[in-house]
């Protein structure tokens, strides 16, 4: 079947597991060529996994690129798995030589490099925070997207055409709890606004993607549940009958990628659930979840509205 990216290329840095598998993975049921890239390999030495080791923790975890590759494949597109550290400038290059020298195009960038959960410090104030470890998240989760998009961007600009998708958490300003989280997470939205006012006279689209509450394999490893068996974690946590595959936010970015006026929706911030809304398209099981909505009738949901007013109304009153 031809599907609305038959003949597109995608590359998803971050490809392994997560959402940037989903993102992978609906790309190929769209019909599109997605280079997936990622540290976890097949044919590469992994340190075991610690017995005490949390869901979290990438030590040993089980998902490649290559997974990834045969889901995209299997999804019905073309899965290409590339061993590639993005932190990494000359294998950043080598990837985008590679590329162009295999397909002479690359319409689709999603950066979803992330690899800071287990480095994450929730509950500790910033004067406190391990500063080896927020300069690994930065090098991780915001140097690496700016080195991807920096190569990447040279085959969209001299094509005219393009799209870079950022992927981040939550679609508003306020407060992520902790300092280097917070920094990564809204720095990436910041870096796709910028790119959008430099790329838009090229023809090239960016834009900042969130999903909401996310079955990743570590979310339903940390409840003991499977994908089949997700809403028996309802009874640990309520909100969990609002999560969404990782095939949601990657059908966001199919729709996304499909849409001929795309660049109308670059240099802003989107989730799953209004593209979902905007674009009528469902999640795996034909779920359509808001995370958005449900997140806005409970406390942390209003308190984050209101942060992030009081944040908008301080630029608009140049107080801060």
């Amino acid at each position: 079947m031809i599907g609305p990216l038959t003949g597109k290329v995608a590359l998803v840095a971050g490809a392994t597991r997560g959402a940037g598998r989903g993102i992978a993975v609906a790309l190929g049921e769209a019909g599109a060529t997605v280079y997936c890239t990622g540290r976890s390999s097949r044919s590469a030495t992994r340190p075991d996994r610690p017995e005490d080791a949390s869901p979290f923790d990438l030590r040993g975890r089980p998902e490649t690129i290559e997974e990834t590759a045969e889901l995209v494949d299997a999804a019905g597109g073309s899965g290409v798995p590339v061993r590639i550290d993005h932190t990494d400038e000359i294998q950043v290059e080598a990837l985008m030589a590679r590329i162009e020298r295999d397909v002479g195009r690359l319409d689709v960038l999603v950066n979803d490099v992330w690899g800071g959960d287990a480095l994450t410090e929730w509950g500790v104030p910033f004067w406190e925070l391990d500063l080896a470890k927020g300069r690994t998240m930065l090098e991780r989760g915001l140097m690496s997207h700016l080195i991807t998009a920096r190569h990447a961007a040279a085959l969209m600009v001299e094509a005219g055409r393009g799209l870079i998708v950022e992927i981040t958490d939550g679609d508003r300003l306020d407060y992520r709890g902790t300092l280097f989280y917070d920094l990564v997470k809204t720095s990436v939205i910041r870096t796709a606004f910028a790119m959008a006012e430099e790329l838009r006279p090229h023809g090239v689209a960016a834009l900042a993607l969130t999903p909401g509450f996310l079955r990743s394999e570590a979310m339903l490893e940390h409840f003991g549940v499977s994908e089949v068996t997700w809403r028996d974690a309802v009874a640990i946590d309520l909100n969990f009958v609002h999560s969404e595959t990782p095939r949601f936010v990657g059908r966001a970015v199919a729709a996304l990628a499909a849409d001929p006026a795309v660049l109308e929706r670059s240099g802003k911030v989107w989730s799953s659930w209004s593209l979902a809304r905007a674009y009528g398209f469902s999640d795996a099981d034909g779920a359509r979840p808001d995370w958005g909505a449900h997140a806005a009738r409970q406390a942390f949901g209003r308190a984050a509205r209101d942060a992030h007013a009081r944040y908008v109304a301080g630029f608009e009153r140049d107080d801060i």
